[in-house]
């Protein structure tokens, strides 16, 4: 199996192929370019003989810090405006990658070879790049659209089973955001990190066009696009507060249910909304199935999540802007007055989370 398909961008149109070995066959044929890789395929470099600038996928290394090093060996290496660059890792290298490409005597081409299941099921489209300043989480980035991105759903089975979860997290998230059939295509695949090789294709190819949708419709995160940050508010706050135990999937799945508990505390109620039931349900059971979760939630620092929260970059000057989700299942933006009560409802919806699994 195997599907193909463009996205629109300002830039012009770019390639998204899904093929079940495609990494071989294309890092093979790689006659010239300059390659940013994680660290993790080192080995499989060195026995194509191929070099490549390695970095190791760590939030500490994807900062604006981190950059001008990765600039230098470029550099070193000979990349030039001609250049090609190819990036080969997860959303930390793929970040890394698309913000040096944007700058890089002012932008290169790229081509991007996603080795995650959340990089496969979503960030590899969309050219966006989210880049870590001192304490705070994608606080700088740029637009810069890829050439083509190959997505090889086998390098999954290689995996550990927690960032598959994290990944199968996002394309669900993805999924519900977009609409009802979409979210019911992803559900019917049997979402899990145990899924085969065959299944996962076509959940990637669910998700991947289903975010095609808000890319096109809005690039530059408008509008639409922007509720694609559905328990990101939350799930960025509980990521850094973990020091990044809590790995960005599965902390915005945590996310998504603390949302939840935000909209029943206003008092909504989603008795009558199955969609959001099943949502809940099946987070739920993706995050229990994630070792280590309980432990990491008991350390959770509330006051750290909280002030992590407060100084997100999505809010504006006097209000707090959270993705919700409607009694009658719509994803809405809330814009909410910066209060004291409205932390103490943040701070009481993280809480009921951290209960639900400790």
């Amino acid at each position: 199996m195997s599907a193909s398909f463009e996205i629109q961008a300002s830039t012009g149109p770019y390639l998204v192929q899904i093929e079940s070995g495609a990494f071989e066959k294309y890092l093979g044929g790689i006659a010239s370019g300059a390659v940013i890789a994680d660290e993790f395929f080192a080995p499989a470099f060195s026995a194509m003989e191929r070099a490549a600038t390695f970095v190791r996928a760590t939030e500490e290394n994807k900062s604006l810090d981190a950059c001008p090093a990765l600039i230098e060996k470029l550099r070193k290496a000979g990349a030039n405006r001609q250049t090609e660059l190819v990036a080969v890792g997860g959303g930390i290298v793929q970040d890394l990658s698309a913000f040096v490409a944007s700058v890089y005597m002012r932008g290169l081409t790229w081509t991007y070879l996603p080795t995650t299941v959340l990089s496969m099921v979503d960030s590899c489209i969309g050219g966006k790049s989210s880049i870590n300043v001192g304490p705070y989480k994608n606080l700088v980035g740029t637009f810069h659209p890829p050439r083509q991105v190959l997505v090889d759903p086998a390098l999954a089975q290689t995996l550990p089973d927690d960032q598959k979860t994290g990944g199968l997290i996002e394309a669900a998230k993805i999924c519900f955001c977009r609409g009802p059939e979409s979210f019911d295509r992803h559900v019917a695949f049997g979402s899990s990190a145990g899924m085969s090789t065959e299944a996962l294709e076509g959940l990637i190819v669910n998700s991947l066009t289903a975010k095609k949708w808000f890319i096109e419709i809005d690039e530059f995160d408008k509008k639409e696009r922007l509720l694609l940050n559905f328990g990101h508010t939350f799930g960025h706050a509980i990521e850094g507060a973990s020091h990044f135990g809590i790995s960005h999937g599965i902390a915005v799945g945590l996310g998504i249910l603390c949302a939840l508990n935000f909209e029943r505390d206003h008092g909504v109620d989603y008795g009558q909304c199955p969609r959001a039931r099943v949502l809940e349900d099946h987070l739920d059971a993706m995050v229990r199935n994630v070792a280590g979760m309980r432990e990491h939630l008991i350390a959770l620092p509330l006051d750290d999540v909280l002030e992590r929260f407060a100084s997100d970059k999505k809010h504006g000057a006097e209000h707090y802007s959270v993705i919700v989700v409607t009694e009658a299942g719509e994803v809405v933006l809330r814009k909410i007055s910066k209060r004291p009560d409205v932390l103490e409802a943040v701070r009481k919806a993280v809480k009921q989370v951290v209960e639900r699994f400790a």
